[in-house]
């Protein structure tokens, strides 16, 4: 039976029935992983042919963690007692006993997985929505024209609050004013809202293609941000520096960013940018994102609670309505559920 949750929850670990990126590809290899998401214990492991499984965390004989186990394969073995349970959740052994009624049960959950440029995404479904919907990554991922590389980090704070940072294009102009891409534009802005078919786009009327001008939420079966920040000559061949960003919660309190960092190369220019990237602007990329690490985790976890918004801040309250009905939407489907189920076994 689906269980009772609150929009309020939902919110604080992730609005669900969605893909989110859990783990970059390279952090999966021979061995079992364990991780949290959304609030919820995972091990990813890969197969003999290099596919990538996720269960939930728990073995189902005593609720020992599986990524303290073996990789056996097309299943894990617990490294407690031994039992081997396979990618869809199934018990597929009991070693220390003969006919367990547990061999052949699926006691584990699975968890849909897609891997895609560096990247590996799970499906979050409730008790409602346990198959997955399709997922379409932004065009700059999936177009062959164009190559990335894939920064992920660690932030002590909601995840809410990353997203919120990213849908404020303005403070690129003060937070980041004294960066490699951002230090040029005007400080004052008025913003306006254009829709999109998967969402909307946030940006400033009157500049564009000088600082951090403007930013695309889209909701394609995950939800994305998107951004271009103008590069100079020198910075290497391919125009436009794109940022394509997908927020992952961990827990209430810590979530891990996801930016595909972005440009249109191919042949020769592809193998300059990717140099140029490497040995002269990667670590300046990083230094913008420690500037909004400082910042998000410096904040109270209930500042939401003591804002004052204005006009620059309406990009943000869009994004915050909109998922605030998803997951209203959710709680109440859950709860209509369990009232019906509890209803029928009276």
């Amino acid at each position: 039976m689906p269980e009772a949750v609150t929009a309020d929850e939902i919110l604080t670990t992730g609005v669900r029935n969605l893909w989110y990126p859990i783990a970059p590809s390279w952090q999966v290899q021979s061995h079992p992983v364990g991780l949290t998401r959304l609030g919820e214990r995972i091990v990813l492991w890969r197969d003999g042919a290099g596919r990538v499984h996720a269960l939930e965390d728990r073995c189902p004989h005593r609720g020992a963690r599986l990524s303290l186990g073996w990789n056996l394969g097309d299943r894990l073995g617990c490294w407690y007692h031994g039992i081997e349970v396979d990618g869809t959740g199934t018990v597929c052994k009991v070693p220390a006993v003969e006919n367990c009624p547990l061999e052949g049960q699926q006691s584990v959950r699975a968890y849909p997985v897609r891997e895609s440029n560096g990247g590996i995404f799970a499906w979050f479904g409730d008790a409602l929505h346990r198959e997955p919907g399709p997922l379409q990554l932004p065009e700059e991922m999936t177009d062959p024209d164009y190559d990335s590389f894939l920064c992920t980090a660690f932030w002590r704070c909601n995840y809410r609050y990353a997203i919120d940072n990213v849908m404020d294009p303005m403070h690129g102009a003060y937070l980041h004013a004294e960066s490699h891409s951002m230090a040029g534009g005007a400080k004052r802005a008025r913003m306006r809202i254009n829709p999109t078919p998967t969402g909307f786009v946030f940006e400033k009327e009157d500049q564009k293609g000088i600082n951090f001008d403007w930013v695309e939420f889209g909701n394609t079966g995950a939800h994305w941000l998107k951004l271009a920040i103008p590069y100079r000559p020198s910075a290497g061949p391919g125009g436009h520096f794109w940022i394509c960003g997908f927020v992952t919660p961990v827990d209430a309190r810590t979530c891990q960013v996801y930016f595909w960092r972005v440009r249109k190369v191919q042949g020769w220019q592809r193998d300059m940018w990717r140099f140029l990237f490497r040995t002269r602007l990667e670590g300046k990329h990083w230094a913008v994102l420690e500037q909004d690490r400082l910042m998000l985790e410096a904040m109270e976890a209930d500042a939401r609670d003591h804002e004052f918004l204005y006009q620059h801040d309406t990009g943000l309250a869009r994004v915050r309505r909109l998922m605030e009905t998803e997951a209203k939407a959710q709680a109440e489907a859950l709860a209509s559920h369990a009232a019906k189920s509890s209803a029928a076994a009276q």
